[in-house]
């Protein structure tokens, strides 16, 4: 097995502007979701996006002569990641039926903060430093403000239940990154990781629709037909493969900085382009789940006794 280790080059101008576009992408990625769900059922459409995304990555790993089927002891962690995977995503697409796009990217975001926990208590060497430890404490904070407007109806469109979903879809989305750092899945190919993660999630969430009975796809607006080629083509397999090339050549822990954009990004979209309101109840959690994912993501300083 052959170990993908990421060069730490500087970052230049072609890196800044790959990987703002990139949060860009992800950031809209929930109104995209939302516009797609009033014509192909949410659990449906998540499960349509892995198909599409999948097929992709199989002809783009073919065409570069990256192998996905070869044996290397990944198989079993690989079906866990796809099944935590598929979890995050049938919570998320589910959830933002129920909630604004708006709060959903914003709770989905809880992310890197599950995944700091996570590391402190599993991984050797990563354990929170104090600035991490207070961007944990700031973000927090700021997911207890934006639940609590929820509470009191207060969040317009938003729903309690729909906020839920989303958090418990950032704690499946951590959960599959822990998996993906402390098992076998480190040694291989990050397109064989995704792959794993396509490839898992598409006929749970296909037959987790049939269950459910959610009924067919309409794709008669083509409004819909747009917003979900942008979930799986853009985001799921053009944005993943420029974020894998990122991490290949500059440093991990400089680009995972940029990441506090994208709840930015998002949270404005939904403004924007639904009409969704900003509170600033939400306008203060944003800036606190932002600055943590910032502070967490910065490089190490003194760790926590």
């Amino acid at each position: 097995m052959q170990k993908n280790v990421p060069s730490s080059a500087p970052i230049d101008g072609l890196a800044v502007f790959l990987v703002l576009a990139c949060c860009a992408s992800w950031g809209m990625n929930q109104v995209a979701i939302k516009v797609a769900n009033t014509g192909i059922p949410p659990v449906l459409q998540a499960g349509l996006r892995s198909v599409v995304s999948g097929l992709l990555l199989l002809g783009w790993a073919r065409a570069r002569g990256i192998p996905l089927f070869n044996r290397d002891g990944s198989l079993w962690a690989g079906i866990a990641a796809g099944v935590a995977f598929g979890l995050e995503f049938l919570l998320l697409y589910q959830g933002l039926e129920w909630t604004t796009a708006s709060r959903g990217v914003l709770f989905l975001y809880s992310m890197p903060f599950f995944v700091a926990i996570g590391a402190h208590l599993l991984i050797p060497g990563e354990k929170l430093t104090v600035i991490k430890a207070v961007g944990l404490v700031g973000a927090f904070c700021g997911l207890a403000i934006a639940l609590g407007e929820g509470l009191t109806g207060k969040a317009g469109e938003g729903d309690i239940v729909g906020d839920i979903f989303c958090i418990i879809a950032g704690f499946a989305w951590a959960a599959t990154t822990i998996l993906i750092r402390t098992t076998t899945l480190r040694f291989i190919s990050a397109e064989k990781v995704l792959f794993y993660q396509l490839a898992v999630s598409a006929p749970l969430m296909i037959v987790a629709s049939l269950i459910a009975g959610e009924g067919a796809a309409t794709f008669s607006d083509p409004r819909v037909v747009l917003a979900f080629a942008y979930t799986a083509v853009v985001v799921a397999f053009i944005s993943y493969v420029a974020w894998f090339w990122l991490l290949a050549r500059y440093s991990p822990s400089a680009m995972s900085v940029f990441t506090f954009l994208t709840p930015i990004f998002g949270a404005f979209a939904g403004v924007l382009v639904l009409g969704e309101a900003m509170t600033w109840r939400l306008l203060v959690a944003l800036a606190l789940v932002a600055l943590g994912i910032y502070l967490v993501n910065r490089p190490s300083g003194p760790r926590v006794a």
